[in-house]
């Protein structure tokens, strides 16, 4: 008797490829999973070719952040009517300025890419936009550096999916590390020639 894990993937698998582009796209707007997530499951569980996995899961992971960049403001002056919500943004507000305003400063909207860019959990075009929308960036920039990022993390997806997984994992281990340490010595620059 088959798992349901091999049910559900004979299903998915069986599906007609406007199904599979649907499924696809889908799975790519959803926050978390995102593009990380829909990629590997074109590939791997609908066996869509590269090229295809690829382009829809990018304009997947790209259709909500307009939303998320227009909407986000009414959601927030909503849930600003309740005290616990009205607290809770203002401690987030005021920590993300204070921990990224040296970092916008150093990196300015290559940093929103490269957040963006980089598979890792918690990062992304979901986040990427909260960012840019907590730290009142502007909208059009912000949404070609996000457009930027998400096409950097496809590329990033389909050599893992290319390569074995630990090639892919030093790639980015390496990556990180790299941009990790030029970061923290132009924000050591910074804060020495800005003084106290």
């Amino acid at each position: 008797m088959s798992s349901l894990a091999e049910v559900l993937m004979e299903t998915l698998g069986s599906l007609p490829l406007w199904g599979k582009y649907l499924a696809t796209l889908l799975i790519a707007m959803l926050p978390i999973i995102e593009l990380r997530g829909a990629l590997p499951a074109a590939i791997n569980v609908f066996g869509l070719s590269y090229t295809e996995s690829y382009l829809i899961s990018v304009i997947g992971n790209l259709i909500p952040v307009p939303f998320i960049m227009l909407l986000f403001t009414y959601v927030e002056r909503f849930l600003r009517r309740f005290a616990p919500f009205n607290a809770f943004f203002d401690w987030l507000f005021e920590r993300t300025r204070k921990k990224g305003e040296v970092k916008l400063q150093v990196w300015g909207m290559l940093g929103l890419m490269l957040f963006v860019a980089i598979p890792l959990p918690l990062t992304g075009a979901w986040t990427g936009t909260l960012v840019a929308y907590l730290l009142k960036l502007e909208r059009k920039r912000s949404f070609l550096f996000i457009a930027a990022g998400v096409v950097i993390a496809g590329v990033i997806m389909v050599l893992l999916n290319f390569y074995p997984i630990w090639v892919g994992a030093l790639i980015i281990a390496v990556m990180a590390i790299v941009l990790f340490g030029i970061g923290r010595f132009e924000e050591k620059e910074l804060k020495n020639t800005s003084g106290p």
